[in-house]
């Protein structure tokens, strides 16, 4: 990976979407807080430079601002919406907060470029874009001018072109703005001269010749879950490493209706050293009474290393610890000054403590498309690679409130029976994830000629490109029926059936 687009992360709520759309143009990035350091700023090495949007106000004392230095690196800079004030400010321009009259704009909003700019040529001169911002330029720093605007803006965009820097009030990266992709395009070729190189072929070789340098001929125990990730990082690592690889299933109990059977027959056809560890009743016990859904997954994440370690030291001398970990878990997770959303139990689950020397994650910097895409130049078959994505700690975080094995059964028969549904609605493809939620809530309804007073069960199915973002999925009413219906005749406890129709963001697309 030769060109590398660095992000400074500042807290908006779309940032996880600039990298995304950066990698949608075949250009390496990563996503790193406001405050990282100079030195590893300039070790980073990147061809071009983003500042993403954030919450705060430039002008406030509290406000985060950049190192000065990061504009004498005599690379190109982007700033987005805050970016854009910060650089103005700076710079020595002056950003103010907008007055009833002047620049106070959300939502959608006809803008005007001047397409002789670097940064909007080859675009059509009006279009809309995606504006969310109470603040704006009223001076501009030496050097710059603007280069759109729109009727209540006069700096919607401004622009150094000498010194390759560059700010837009809105955002590019969300689908709103119409010509953003080609925008963040670009700025990426036109302005920091990148040619694209970033493939998924070029990172399974760079990666796999990454991990046989740092694991040598010493021994690597991952842990599989049946997953896309982890089979994905499995392979990743039986390319890599080869019979220095063990693989451990950990049934915990947790998983849905009949998938450690299916995860074990998945992989016997593979040449790798696989063992199954039931630990459903430690699980259990180490659930009990937690309603939580922080601890549970701390506890699940620890309990997790737990075995991984029983596990190390009756092999004896296995010195690291692979995980299929990826970019979404680490954003969620929370990083430097970025707001937790929740805990990954691979991420921010981890123990203080882990008892091997090391632990490695070869899918730590990659979307969830991203991963199936290298799964499939690695030669996974379809079927895993395009699995239905499920969470380490599994139905715990499906189950509001304690989790009891009573509740699970429960739970299990509800998903397996909505899952079917799905499928014989020729749906599978369509929907990126489906499954169903047991809440804590119970309700009173009447079956036959009685009363009861059973559980709520949630659906819940989203469509999405990446999991970092996601919209409910349109599921045809009559499939819902058939899912609902079905599941308060055949399954015991739940009387009344919803579906959830949030979006993430606000929601995620799990419930805890």
């Amino acid at each position: 990976m030769q060109e590398k687009i660095l992000i400074l992360d500042f807290g908006g709520q779309y940032n996880q979407l600039i990298a995304r759309r950066v990698r949608d143009q075949h250009v390496y990035c990563e996503l790193k807080p406001y405050s990282t350091g100079m030195e590893e700023i300039r070790a980073f090495d990147a061809a071009g430079i983003i500042f993403t949007g954030g919450p705060n106000s430039v002008y406030d004392e509290s406000a985060p601002h950049v190192n000065p230095a990061i504009f004498a690196l005599g690379v190109p800079i982007l700033g987005i919406c805050y970016g854009c004030q910060l650089m103005a400010q700076q710079l020595g321009g002056q950003v103010s907060p907008a007055q009833s009259d002047t620049a106070r704009e959300y939502g959608k909003t006809p803008t005007h470029y001047d397409t002789a700019c670097r940064l909007f040529a080859g675009l059509a001169e009006e279009s809309v874009s995606w504006m969310s911002h109470g603040d704006y330029i009223s001076k501009l720093p030496d050097g710059f001018t603007a280069c759109a605007h729109s009727t209540a803006c006069p700096t919607a965009a401004i622009c150094d072109e000498a010194r390759g820097f560059y700010g837009v009030q809105f955002h590019p990266e969300v689908a709103h703005t119409e010509q953003g992709a080609e925008m963040l395009r670009n700025f990426l070729y036109n302005v920091c001269g990148v040619s694209g190189d970033w493939s998924m072929g070029s990172y399974k070789d760079s990666a796999i010749a990454s991990i046989r340098e740092k694991v040598g001929n010493r021994r690597v125990l991952l842990a599989l879950s049946g997953g896309v990730d982890s089979s994905v990082c499995a392979a990743l690592l039986a390319e890599a490493v080869g019979s220095q690889l063990t693989c451990v299933f950990v049934d915990h109990g947790l998983l849905r209706k009949d998938e450690g059977d299916e995860v074990m027959a998945a992989f016997a056809r593979w040449d790798i050293r696989l063992i199954r560890v039931n630990a459903q009743e430690r699980f259990l016990a180490r659930l009990a009474g937690v309603t939580e859904p922080e601890e549970k997954r701390k506890r699940i994440g620890e309990e997790f290393i737990r075995v991984f370690e029983e596990v190390g030291k009756q092999l004896g001398a296995v010195d690291f610890l692979a995980q299929g970990t990826i970019y979404p878990d680490v954003i969620e997770s929370g990083k430097g000054d970025a707001a937790v959303i929740k805990s990954h139990h691979n991420v921010g689950g981890l123990p203080d403590f882990v008892d091997f020397k090391e632990i490695i994650e070869p899918l730590r910097l990659l979307f969830k498309d991203e991963v199936r895409a290298l799964g499939r130049e690695l030669g996974l078959p379809d079927y895993l690679v395009n699995r239905q994505p499920f969470p380490g700690p599994g139905l715990a975080i499906r189950v509001l409130g304690e989790v009891t094995e009573e509740k699970l059964v429960t739970l299990r028969e509800a998903d397996a029976v909505f899952r079917e549904e799905i499928a014989r609605a020729g749906l599978s493809g369509a929907v990126n994830q489906y499954f169903a939620v047991l809440t804590d809530a119970r309700s009173v309804g009447v079956m036959g000629d009685g009363r009861t007073y059973d559980r709520v069960l949630a659906l819940r199915a989203v469509t999405t490109d990446d999991f970092m973002t996601a919209d409910w999925a349109r599921i045809p009413y009559e499939v819902l029926d058939r899912a609902s219906s079905r599941i308060v005749n055949e399954v015991s406890g739940v009387n009344r059936v919803v579906y959830d129709i949030t979006a993430k963001p606000p929601g995620t697309v799990e419930w805890e």
